[in-house]
């Protein structure tokens, strides 16, 4: 059964918070990032649900939808026309949205790190003057954020993949084709949101069965943007990331030991993220 939804779109996520935050974040040194390592996430002192959402709208942030993940966390998903912009490019949707756990279990708050998504889903038309930008935003508007330990070196980030074999950004799965896409997953009891991006791009959230939504519990509930699970539909194709590529991307430091306890997952998840467009 589709979980409570709060606002008028709604969404899920899992954050992470077992990062240990204790390196401090020297804004001034990203100014270039070539050659730098970027954390995946940026954490700073707890705050409220309500608090954290008007901070991102004084911000300049839209409130895209807020979800309970677990007992005691909220996620918020927001974005602003900057991100938009770049998210109406070609296969470029998912760096639309940005993503803030409360976690009300370890109290600190945690956010998806602009530079890090953004390079990762633009790569070679990443434009850091935008994401960099974006990063100040976030900086001011949440005084004190620190660097999770979490974190990939920037150069690396448009070719990542988990291990040799493993996809790449690029190697994205194909749910559906046809001009009735949005229609048939307007119709799915799984679908959370829908923001359109432009007219040829459109993104959609969904949530997944009991069974699969238990996997971030198996290699740490509080450690990894996971869900919702976004699909974009562009030029009538519904397309997402490879669970082996997100998941291994929202979680840098996984080993293989514990990539290993979830490796029915992602193929679990193309079969739950096809089914809405069949």
């Amino acid at each position: 059964m589709k979980k409570m939804l709060k606002l008028f779109v709604a969404t899920a996520v899992i954050c992470i918070s077992s990062v240990h935050a204790d390196t401090e974040l020297d804004i001034a040194s990203l100014s270039s990032v070539e050659g730098k390592e970027v954390s995946t996430y940026l954490c700073g002192a707890y705050m409220d649900a309500a608090t954290a959402k008007s901070k991102l709208e004084s911000a300049g942030y839209t409130i895209v939808g807020e979800y309970n993940i677990a007992k005691g966390g909220t996620t918020i998903l927001f974005t602003d026309n900057a991100l938009k912009a770049e998210a109406s490019k070609p296969n470029r949707g998912y760096v639309a949205l940005e993503r803030l756990y409360v976690d009300d279990a370890n109290k600190q708050i945690t956010i998806t790190n602009p530079i890090y998504f953004g390079k990762a889903y633009m790569q070679g038309e990443y434009n850091h003057a935008v994401f960099y930008k974006e990063l100040q935003t976030l900086t001011k508007a949440f005084a004190g954020l620190k660097a999770s330990e979490d974190r990939l070196k920037f150069n690396d980030l448009e070719t990542y993949h988990y291990m040799m074999g493993m996809p790449y950004y690029q190697d994205m799965l194909k749910l559906g084709s046809g001009s009735d896409l949005l229609a048939k997953a307007k119709q799915s009891q799984t679908a959370l949101f829908e923001l359109k991006i432009s007219d040829k791009v459109t993104l959609l959230g969904f949530d997944f069965d009991k069974r699969t939504n238990k996997f971030p519990s198996k290699i740490g509930l509080e450690n990894g943007v996971v869900m919702p699970y976004v699909v974009v539909v562009e030029n009538d194709n519904a397309k997402a990331l490879s669970g082996y590529y997100y998941i291994a991307l929202s979680y840098p430091l996984l080993p293989m030991a514990q990539f290993t306890k979830i490796s029915d997952v992602p193929g679990a998840i193309e079969t739950l993220l096809t089914k809405p467009f069949e």
